[in-house]
This record gives structure tokens, sequence and C-alpha cells, in this order.
């Protein structure tokens, strides 16, 4: 006999009260989730900002000294100015390829004047950074001759030599017997860079001209000029001279100044004219460089 209440109702009733415990379960939960769990996180992330917060002093410190943080201006060779390091200088774009066009023609700058007259920077720039410039021990003593001889007084200059003779105070090592200690002991010069010269001056047997350490083009120009002014090239260097009338495809190919297609053009004009007599015929292939003729002239035979 069915007495009990529940059964009072019907059973769609019945059914209604069982939805309605979910529904009330269901709130419960969401409370507890939104009210408890949500305070948790938002107590986490209160706490990582607190952690936050306390380095911000630390941080704007530190955006303040980038901030005023100045460029350093090391010794180098205006002859070798990229792109780049005129605009750090603060040279115009104008400026740099008028630097840039006056060194194609193989011409050199060997005094703060010199630059001026070919850049035609202005006269604040120019006592900024002439102190700087670094130039060879012949072209220093040189321009020290002349002074004398004019009873120059240009204080820039001044600075500029005594500069340069601070920075190497030792004799030249000739480079062409220099070990890898030798070379790393240059500013910007590690022990891969050093291990570069000595495969390139294995590969030449010899450096016929410093000016061949610009052929490195990862190099710094206050790398570049620091060899320069460190090292010289000794008396009568025995490169390994290369015949271009016989030489293979592969061996052009291997001489540092040339390349395949250069190779390859070599082997077809001799092989047009029967013989190449001299360099001027080679300097018909245009992808030779002129600017560096004369060095790449002491390393082949006819």
């Amino acid at each position: 006999m069915k007495n009990s209440s529940i059964y009072r109702y019907s059973s769609n009733q019945r059914k209604g009260i069982i939805a309605l415990f979910f529904v009330i379960i269901i709130i419960q939960a969401g409370y507890y989730v939104f009210n408890v769990v949500g305070f948790s996180t938002k107590e986490k992330e209160s706490a990582d900002e607190k952690r936050w917060l306390a380095h911000q002093t630390e941080i704007d410190a530190l955006k303040a000294q980038k901030r005023d943080k100045k460029d350093t201006i090391y010794p180098f060779n205006p002859n070798y100015i990229t792109d780049y390091k005129g605009y750090v200088l603060g040279m115009s774009e104008r400026e740099i390829d008028k630097l840039l066009a006056y060194r194609k023609l193989g011409k050199w700058i060997n005094s703060a004047a010199d630059f001026k007259q070919v850049t035609g920077v202005e006269d604040s720039l120019l006592n900024k950074i002439s102190p700087y410039f670094k130039f060879p021990d012949w072209v220093v003593k040189k321009q020290q001759e002349k002074n004398i001889a004019q009873g120059s007084t240009d204080k820039p200059l001044h600075k500029q030599l005594s500069v340069n003779k601070s920075i190497n105070p030792k004799a030249q090592l000739d480079i062409n017997s220099a070990l890898e200690e030798d070379l790393i002991a240059v500013y910007g010069i590690g022990p891969a860079f050093a291990k570069k010269i000595l495969r390139r001056r294995a590969d030449l047997g010899a450096f016929v001209s410093m000016d061949q350490m610009a052929d490195f083009k990862e190099f710094s120009p206050e790398a570049i000029a620091g060899l320069q002014k460190s090292f010289r090239v000794g008396a009568n260097p025995q490169v390994n001279a290369i015949n271009v009338n016989t030489a293979s495809l592969q061996q052009l190919s291997h001489f540092p100044y040339f390349n395949k297609e250069i190779a390859k053009a070599i082997i077809t004009q001799r092989s047009m004219k029967g013989k190449i007599d001299n360099f001027d015929e080679l300097l018909k292939i245009n992808q030779i460089s002129t600017l560096k003729s004369k060095i790449i002239s002491l390393y082949l035979e006819y």
C-alpha cells in the first residue's frame, strides 16, 4: 500500500521536484566556483602584480641608464668608414657617398684636412671625430714632417697624432711571420678572426700589402686599422704565384681575388686569344676589381 507522501504527486510533479534539486545544486556549485576559486585567482594575480611592482624601480633605472648612455668613439681609419659607421658618427648620406666614391677611385684620405675636402663635413663634426682618426705610421710620419716644414700648429691634427702614437708604442711585426697570439693582441681580433687571417695568408703564400686587411669584410674598421697599425709587410714576400695561362679552373677559382665566374671568363679569353699577355688584358673582365688591381697583379704570372 502506497501511503508515502511522495506518491501524492503525479509523475510529472515528481520529475519537476528532481529537476529543481539539480538546479539548486548547479547554482551552489557555480557560486563556489565564481566566489571561492575566483577569489583565489585574484589573490594570485594580486601577488604577481606586487612582485612585478617591487622590481619596477629597478626597471625604470635601467631604462633611464639606457637613454643616458652615450656612444663611445674608438680610434679608426677614416678610409674604411662604412655606411653604418658614417651614420653613427653623424655624417650625412651625401657626405658618406662622397667618401665612398673617392675611395673607389683608389685614392686615400691621409689627414683631417683631406677628409674635410673630400666629404665636405662641417667643422663642428670634424673637430669631434678627427682626434680619433688613425692612419698608418708612414702617413703619420710624413704628415709630421710636413707640419714641421710648414711650421703648422693645427691642434686637431696634433691630438690625432698623439692618439696614434699612444695606440701602438711597439715596433711593427711582419704580418707574414705573425703568429695567432700576435694577431689576437689587436683590439677586435679574436681567435676566430686570427685564424681567418692565417688561412688567407696560407692561400696567398704571403700578404703583399697591409691594405689587404680590408678584404675581411666581417672585421670592424677599428680592427682593420689596428692590424695596419701593428703590422707591416716585410721585404720580398714569398707569394704563391698563379699562372693565368696554365692554371686550371679549380686553381683560378681558389684564388681569393677571383671566383668561378671570373675563372671561366679567364679560360674563355685565353682560349680565344691563345694567350693572355698582361694584366691589362685581364682588366677587360668586368668583375675583376680595378681598385685592387695592383695587389692582384703581384700574384699573377703570364
